[in-house]
């Protein structure tokens, strides 16, 4: 698999780091009267920074299947770092995780106050199903728009990210077995890894067949991106994370390091990624940026 040289990749990734932030930036609402206060909570968590990984793997997607039209792309990126966002936003609230940093500076709820913090979540994730309508009215066709839209939502939510959270937040403090630990990892985090290299697929107008070996790939690093979450946890440190460590035992978390202890976690991490990387050896088609983004993303440091 052929794969980009480590500086080059970085000077590329930060460049299109700084075209997603350019495209959240502009996509903020503008006209807001009385309710500013939502306006700026939305404003402080959708800028806070990170990886922007998401918006990034929709992006490169769409260009491995050779889409290269992005007015039609854009909207679904920023729509899938809203639905990221607000999800992050209402897992730090008290009922939740009640975490006080995120990417190194206070949560919303912190900053804005819990009701505020609901309240931006939900502002962010009815904003993203603006976005995307925007998204379909711009693809061509619009049929691969509609694909794009139809997985978002499905992904998203009770089927994907919330589902979940849901046993996530059902099952925590208590033990957890490794079936539905699984589940809980392939909805809660690998639910929207898959939907943005699903939607890149559906909008560069990819088959099913293959928009569904996105879906296999995502899967496999979603897993792999969790696992080393687990692991991070454990042994980074707050500066480098930007967020708690040790939130997990905090929380009273089952993980996959608690099952299996940290060097089996580490073998589980190898054994996703070589899946996925597999996977996408495998295609007809080929993307070096995504290739090494991919590798880079599931042995990540923070």
């Amino acid at each position: 698999m052929r794969r980009m040289e480590t500086e080059q990749f970085a000077i590329e990734q930060q460049d299109k780091r700084e075209q997603i932030e350019q495209l959240l930036e502009n996509a903020l609402p503008q006209e807001i009267s009385y309710q500013k206060t939502i306006r700026d909570a939305m404003e402080y968590s959708l800028m806070a920074g990170g990886k922007r990984l998401r918006p990034m793997l929709l992006m490169e997607s769409y260009r491995l299947f050779g889409g290269k039209d992005m007015d039609s792309v854009s909207p679904f990126m920023v729509a899938m770092e809203l639905i990221h966002t607000y999800s992050l936003v209402h897992d730090d609230l008290p009922a939740m995780d009640n975490d006080e940093y995120r990417r190194g500076r206070k949560t919303t709820h912190v900053v804005y106050g819990e009701d505020m913090g609901i309240l931006a979540g939900d502002a962010l994730l009815n904003y993203a199903y603006e976005m995307a309508g925007q998204g379909v009215r711009a693809a061509e066709p619009m049929e691969c728009g509609l694909r794009a839209l139809e997985i978002l939502a499905h992904k998203a939510g009770i089927h994907g990210m919330v589902g979940g959270q849901v046993v996530d937040v059902e099952l925590t403090g208590q033990a957890i077995d490794e079936e539905r630990l699984q589940f809980i990892y392939q909805l809660k985090t690998g639910a929207l890894i898959e939907a943005s290299l699903m939607m890149g697929a559906a909008l560069a107008g990819a088959s099913e067949a293959d928009i569904q070996r996105m879906e296999q790939i995502g899967r496999n690093v979603g897993m792999a991106f969790q696992i080393q979450d687990d692991i991070l946890d454990l042994v980074s440190t707050t500066e480098e994370l930007g967020k708690p460590v040790h939130s997990d035992e905090k929380n009273e978390k089952t993980t996959y390091v608690t099952i299996h202890g940290i060097e089996k976690a580490k073998e589980a991490v190898e054994q996703y990624s070589e899946t996925a990387l597999d996977l996408l050896e495998g295609m007809d088609v080929s993307n070096d940026f995504l290739n090494t983004l991919i590798e880079t993303l599931i042995r990540r440091k923070k």
